[in-house]
């Protein structure tokens, strides 16, 4: 199995914690350059000293605060001229807050699809170019288990990631035939920073205990534990791989079996 990342460049979004530091981390063990970004640079600084560079690598980070657009857009036409080649982009963000659809101003709908759906389509536009150029290219959509089971208490979370998965799989079929892939990964129940505070809102709301809270959420998962950030980091690592040259517009949960569904 080809899974040598020597020779390639690598955009890691929402790399300082959780998954994406995590997949950082693991692409660049496989020996890939990466590129971090995130908005907050102490953070990016202190991830950047965390990645190998046994391959002889060069790594390098953008600050960018995906709550605005176009601040990340200016970012990467600023960084365009130093950044020759990319053939891996990771788009990854923080989840919306939690709470009923119905519920949800209409502020909160916007800032949702500008951070994850604006700003994947400003990152693809900004580095698909260089994938074509360079005849390989790989991109994978952090998103979530809700596209194919919507998840209680997440309205806003449940509505936009589905938009970013039918994104994901109409560029999927329109970038095909450039040697560029585009899948998700549906990461279920993950130990980050993103699961805590639903678990710590989850009990606020329902005035439960958290470890309560988190006991219903394991017994939902065969697995009966949760996910660590590196295991959704390695389903991503194979998909950026050479020999996942074939598998394309696919959703991969990696949830532990708690989907009820294929």
């Amino acid at each position: 199995m080809n899974l040598d990342l020597k020779g390639k460049t690598a955009v890691v979004c929402g790399s300082t914690d959780g998954i994406g530091k995590a997949t950082a981390r693991e692409l660049a063990n496989y020996g890939a350059s990466i590129i971090l970004i995130a908005r907050n640079e102490a953070k990016l600084k202190d991830t950047l000293e965390l990645l190998s560079v046994k391959d002889g690598q060069k790594h390098h980070y953008l600050v960018a605060d995906f709550d605005d657009p176009s601040a990340l857009k200016e970012t990467l036409e600023n960084a365009s001229k130093k950044i020759t080649s990319v053939e891996i982009l990771v788009n990854n963000s923080g989840g919306p807050a939690g709470g009923k659809a119905i519920d949800a101003n209409l502020d909160e709908y916007r800032l949702a699809f500008n951070r994850h759906l604006i700003c994947n389509q400003i990152l693809a536009q900004a580095f698909v170019p260089l994938m074509k150029k360079s005849g390989y290219g790989r991109i994978v959509n952090i998103i979530s288990t809700s596209v194919k089971a919507p998840l209680p208490g997440l309205g806003v979370s449940n509505t936009i990631r589905g938009a970013v998965a039918n994104w994901s799989k109409t560029l999927a079929n329109e970038l095909g035939g450039f040697g560029i892939t585009v899948n998700n990964v549906l990461p279920g129940a993950t130990q980050t920073l993103r699961l805590e505070s639903i678990i710590k809102n989850k009990a606020s709301k329902l005035g439960k205990l958290e470890i309560d809270i988190e006991k219903e959420m394991l017994a939902e998962i065969p697995a009966n534990r949760f996910a660590s950030p590196e295991e959704t980091a390695a389903a991503i690592m194979f998909l950026v791989s050479p020999s996942a040259g074939y598998i394309n517009g696919i959703n991969l949960p990696v949830d532990g079996g708690r989907l009820a569904s294929l």
